[in-house]
């Protein structure tokens, strides 16, 4: 297998630099097995089991499923408003796994106890300020989520974010966002990243969990067809416009809008509103109702057919 050297390739024991991004709903065992087969790695919501059981046995799965030039990590939201937190590093840790993507937090707690035992710890970043400060602390790389991402995305385009992270940081930025094929992958990396995290375009694979429905709407609709909505968590986020999205409508009530700017009702307003949001996005996922909000990013944009993840590296390599 031919392999294109970058840090990130290094520093993962992996043979092209490109990380299976870890999506909520999505990811699972099978399609990061098939990522490790192909040769890069591959990342995993720790927040996709619902207990921590279910959790170590996904990591001894695909610390068995592991091949030279592969890798595998979980992702972390780092903080309060995931309970389950530290059980979720206390396992990573204990069972070992290659890497951990940190989300939504600070990373403290996870490069004091995974690096001692020779895991890389990853930061999700947006801007150069959380930058340094995780690099301060001690993490490997930096996940650079841009305003191409899917999901919960940044506000900077690829090129400036990446170029102001390389140039006034010392660690490798890794890019998220804006590659739906082996051209923009090239694009990321002349910008100064060292490998692009990916995520959309895996969403319409076959071994992907969720409904063929949201499966066919990333094979049908395109980059044109993604709009922010604050409709899932109050926090922005891409989906895509179907008819069902277009008739909510994208922005929150003047009910809503008064409840968010209240201080001492914000959070619980904001809790609420998270908790109904999931449960909407799990149903959408996992089966087609006429309520359907599918999470996705603009990279769908390359997506022609519903494909084995084998193929769909290939896009990019």
């Amino acid at each position: 297998m031919a392999t294109t050297k970058t840090t990130l390739t290094e520093m993962l024991g992996i043979h092209h630099p490109i990380i299976m991004a870890p999506m909520f709903l999505v990811s699972n065992v099978a399609m990061l097995k098939a990522g490790m087969q192909s040769g890069i790695a591959a990342c995993v919501p720790a927040l996709n089991y619902r207990t921590i059981e279910e959790l170590k046995a996904a990591i001894e799965e695909l610390k068995a499923a592991k091949v030279p030039g592969g890798s595998f990590g979980i992702n972390l939201i780092v903080n309060k408003s995931n309970m389950k937190y530290p059980a979720q590093l206390e396992a990573a840790c204990e069972l070992g796994v290659d890497f951990i993507i940190t989300s939504l937090g600070s990373p403290r707690k996870v490069i004091e106890q995974a690096k001692p035992k020779g895991i890389k710890v990853l930061c999700d970043v947006t801007d150069l300020s959380y930058s340094k400060k995780v690099e301060a602390m001690g993490c490997d790389a930096l996940v650079a989520v841009n305003n191409q991402a899917g999901g919960h995305r940044g506000n900077i385009n690829p090129e400036a974010l990446i170029r102001e992270l390389d140039e006034n940081c010392a660690i490798p930025v890794i890019s998220a966002g804006g590659v739906s094929n082996k051209s923009d992958l090239d694009k990321m990396i002349s910008y100064g990243a060292v490998g692009a995290s990916i995520g959309s375009p895996f969403i319409a694979s076959k071994e992907a969990p969720v409904s063929q429905e949201y499966k066919q709407a990333c094979v049908d609709y395109g980059a044109a067809d993604i709009v922010m909505t604050q409709k899932i968590s109050g926090t922005p986020c891409t989906v895509i416009n179907t008819p069902y999205v277009q008739k909510i409508g994208t922005k929150q009530t003047w009910l809503e809008g008064i409840l968010n700017k209240n201080k001492k009702l914000k959070k619980w307003v904001k809790a609420i509103r998270f908790a109904k949001g999931m449960r909407d996005t799990t149903k959408a996922a996992q089966g087609a109702t006429y309520k359907t909000v599918w999470v996705a990013g603009p990279t769908i944009e390359e997506t022609k057919a519903i494909e084995p993840v084998k193929a769909i590296i290939q896009r990019f390599i």
